[in-house]
């Protein structure tokens, strides 16, 4: 069954797709030969800062990463006009179509360029998804504000000592998070987050579902779940990733429950890879499908390797991001287990506790069904606060919400250690869980200390406490920066790009000096100042 993996936000939506006969199939491919395309040339299907980050961690671009044959697409249209492509998949070399006449299913299995096809969903034409006017009503239960400075959100932070990696300056900034939901109501037009418009904060969306083309209608639970990173509310709520950059993806259709939802979660996958994402969060989660039993599955295969959404989950981890999935919230059902994707290998799937480090009732369990330690690590998840698509800052519970916290932090983390490459990162967060030594089946490996993660791997660039000795401005800059000390003459300036490499050394023997950057590129840099006091280190951007 497809999980919002959340147990007090509960949903009231139409389902327009009922039936076990199949007319959309997932088509396996046999290969990629005579591709328009070449791994020579992969701008042609990877944004520049993915082609960078592939470069900068020495991650190969191979012809996996080569989009599906479209000659091969068009063999299996022509055997019908009213077959329709629903969604692709150049790593696992698919293409899902939905095809209403059955007796075609043996022709096309027979072309030469199909290895075999599966079933996957029964549709309705031509609304196959979604009632037009559907939308989500939240039933949070409404608690008063806390007096913290960072308002509500301070113990699902403080937990893992998330605020002292912001104290150093670590809140995101250059980062690019990508959010696989279900919608976004509201988001759009909550006041409080139109600040993450109006910084550029936002880069973009993505509906992966036919028939729709509005992330913003349908469902909030991507409300909830990106409020819990990216909300910047003083003394109310403060995400883990507050300055980052985010992507929403639509990739799960809130109105049916079939296996076709894996396919559009790898669909997202890769279109993140593709926009050189370094985050994916993923708050949902598949079982067994009430609207397709066809497609279900046992915990048995929970392995890693048997669901397409694990299989995509893995690549992504491989290919340089760091993947967060919740868990689910199956404890109390008859699965109990975790879903897929958390059965992943390479990614981090995340449990649910409360404030006080109780492990959720709901919160799903491992192994996995080959033995590996799941889930990975806990974070807040039962009372965590967040915001309703109506914005009203409330606490809700599921596993759906203890990812979000992690996909934040992961960023922050990453952003301070970026020599890391995505596999060795999770790796960290892991060895830096409280049960790490003595792992469980409900915690994994525990609560991961993120600020201890920092200090324990921050050796690329040397950072110190600034006491305001040092001021440097503007900050962001285009041309020149000024910085000035309040506390003796700066002896050396050192300035290093994110992956610790220094750019140039500076000797002003000055207290107030200038420094030209127009021959940077755009991004994050670190300037490094040693005065006959002090040593500090201040981050800027340069746009």
């Amino acid at each position: 069954m497809k999980r919002f993996l959340l147990v007090l936000a509960l949903f009231s939506l139409g389902i327009v797709v009922i039936g076990q006969t199949a007319n959309c199939y997932r088509v396996y491919l046999n290969n990629k030969n005579n591709s328009p395309y070449s791994i020579n040339n992969p701008e042609a299907f990877l944004s520049p800062r993915a082609i960078e980050k592939r470069a900068r961690y020495n991650i190969p671009i191979t012809t996996q990463d080569l989009p599906v044959n479209q000659s091969y697409i068009n063999q299996i249209k022509a055997y019908d006009s009213n077959i329709q492509v629903l969604s692709t998949s150049k790593w696992l070399n698919t293409v899902v179509i939905y095809c209403p006449n059955v007796a075609h299913i043996p022709g096309i299995q027979n072309l030469g360029c199909v290895q075999y096809v599966v079933p996957v969903a029964n549709f309705t034409q031509p609304a196959m998804f979604v009632p037009e006017n559907s939308t989500g009503v939240d039933k949070f239960a409404q608690t008063s504000t806390r007096n913290y400075s960072y308002g509500n959100s301070i113990d699902q932070i403080k937990v893992h000592h998330g605020d002292s990696l912001h104290n150093r300056g670590f809140r995101g900034e250059g980062m690019l998070i990508c959010i696989l939901d279900a919608g976004w109501e509201g988001f759009d037009t909550i006041s409080y987050f139109q600040n993450l418009y109006n910084n550029g904060q936002i880069w973009g969306t993505r509906d992966l579902i036919p028939g729709v083309n509005n992330v913003y209608t349908g469902h909030s639970h991507g409300t909830s779940v990106t409020s819990i990173i990216a909300s910047n509310i003083p003394d109310t709520l403060i995400g883990t990733a507050p300055m980052a950059n985010y992507f929403f993806i639509r990739s799960e259709n809130p109105w049916s429950e079939q296996l076709i939802e894996e396919d559009f979660w790898v669909a997202g996958a890769e279109l993140a890879d593709s926009l050189g994402a370094d985050v994916i969060n993923s708050s949902l989660g598949y079982t067994v499908f009430a609207d397709f039993p066809e497609g279900d599955m046992t915990p048995q295969q929970n392995d890693g390797i048997t669901g397409v959404s694990s299989q995509a989950a893995t690549i992504a981890g491989q290919k340089g991001i760091v993947v967060v999935i919740s868990a689910g919230n199956e404890r109390e059902s008859t699965w109990g287990y975790i879903g897929r994707p958390a059965d992943a290998f390479d990614i981090i799937s995340v449990a649910a506790m409360n404030k006080d480090s109780l492990i959720a009732p709901f919160s799903s369990y491992g192994p996995s069904a080959d033995g590996r330690v799941k889930p990975d690590i806990t974070s807040v998840g039962w009372d965590t606060w967040v915001s309703t698509s109506y914005g009203s800052i409330v606490q809700g519970s599921g596993t759906s919400f203890s990812g979000p916290v992690i996909a934040g932090l992961s960023a922050c983390l990453w952003q301070s250690l970026p020599h890391l490459n995505s596999i060795e990162l999770m790796q960290v967060i892991r060895e830096h869980g409280h049960k790490y030594n003595n792992p469980d089946n409900d915690f994994g490996y525990g609560i991961p200390d993120f600020f201890q993660a920092f200090l324990d791997n921050s050796t690329a660039i040397p950072t110190f406490d600034n006491e305001q000795n040092i001021s440097l401005y503007p900050n962001p800059a285009n041309n020149e920066i000024t910085v000035k000390s309040s506390n003796g003459t700066i002896q050396t300036i050192q300035i290093f790009d994110v992956t610790g490499k220094m750019i140039t050394t500076l000797n002003p023997n000055a207290d107030q000096t200038s420094i030209n950057i127009n021959e940077l590129n755009s991004g994050i840099y670190f300037a490094q100042f040693t005065t006959q006091q002090s040593r500090s280190t201040i981050k800027f951007i340069k746009r």
